[in-house]
């Protein structure tokens, strides 16, 4: 088995890629809007992409799944889970594979058992993987925004990003449900979650790549609490504010994201051209730089780690 963990440091997000080295056959786990990107991975460890999945509908960057997938020829594989206008607009991917619960993904001698695990959002799924050519017990469980290293995914995004009211409360019992689906799994499966510390879809995530599941029942504040109303006001507690941009990106990809366009760097003439059209200006200097002088009508957003999140909410959506 090949296992590549593909780590965005501003979004603080992980994709994966994981293939049968037998077969060449490989998945993309959660990718970012840039094809061209796993690509080249996939060419530079030799093998080739034949499906392309998520954990559930993004709300910090646009997906890159369906992209992915049409570049490459490869099956698009979505969660078919989530009640009403909750889950995908199906008819925005006529050539996916819907995915429920118990369903069972093979790529070459590798196996991905689907599960549904609601509370993050209502389609949420994860994916136990086993490696078949080495024995058929399960090796580890890529967990999306379910479970992180931790903490669990916040479950009040629904509510006080996209304003579907009163839904947290039942979000967060879903999840607590969700959790008590680990038990039957082994202490030494391994977590890979899609996100690392900074992320907004959590409130305390740490900042070590992956964990076991053993390790994070003995760590995890959400795997600590024995009963459902306490763990009810425990995950709804302290959440910190949505970034403003996260309802826009959960329209877009239940729709359908388009490919991103690439664009060549500006040379200064053209740049300053550009500028005199009205083109926005992000100055990503430092504030203080920015406070000393700037050009009129420029946005200031320091180029940090928090940039991204920032960009999101300050740039105007068109």
């Amino acid at each position: 088995m090949l296992f590549r963990r593909l780590y965005h440091e501003r979004l603080a997000q992980a994709a994966y890629l994981i293939a049968c080295q037998s077969s060449g056959d490989a998945i993309i786990v959660d990718p970012l809007n840039d094809p061209d990107f796993y690509l080249a991975v996939a060419r530079q460890e030799g093998v080739h992409v034949t499906m392309v999945t998520e954990t559930h509908l993004h709300a910090d960057f646009v997906s890159g799944a369906a992209a992915l997938a049409s570049a490459a020829g490869a099956e698009l594989l979505l969660s078919g889970a989530g009640p009403g206008t909750a889950g995908y607009r199906r008819s925005a991917f006529p050539r996916a594979r819907w995915l429920a619960d118990g369903d069972m993904i093979e790529l070459g001698r590798l196996r991905l058992d689907v599960l549904h695990v609601p509370g993050h959002t209502p389609e949420h799924i994860a994916f136990v993987l086993t490696d078949r050519a080495t024995t058929d017990v399960p090796i580890g469980l890529l967990s999306g925004d379910f479970l992180f290293v931790g903490d669990v995914g916040r479950p009040d995004l629904l509510e006080r990003a996209v304003g579907v009211t009163g839904s947290m409360n039942e979000a967060a019992r879903q999840l607590y449900a969700s959790l008590q689906r680990l038990a039957p799994l082994p202490d030494h499966l391994q977590i890979w979650p899609g996100h690392g510390a900074g992320s907004a879809c959590g409130k305390s995530l740490g900042a070590v790549p992956q964990s076991t599941l053993g390790y994070e029942r003995m760590t995890n504040w959400a795997l600590q609490l024995q009963s459902e109303a306490e763990f009810e006001t425990g995950v709804l507690e302290g959440q910190p504010e949505p970034p403003a941009y996260f309802a826009r990106m959960k329209r877009i990809n239940a729709a359908g994201a388009p490919s991103s366009a690439k664009r060549d760097d500006l040379t200064g003439p053209e740049l300053l051209g550009a500028l005199e059209r009205g083109a926005l200006a992000v100055d990503v200097r430092p504030a203080a730089a920015f406070a000393q002088g700037h050009r009129v009508g420029a946005i200031s957003v320091p180029l940090g780690k928090s940039f991204l999140t920032w960009a999101g909410s300050v740039i105007p959506p068109e």
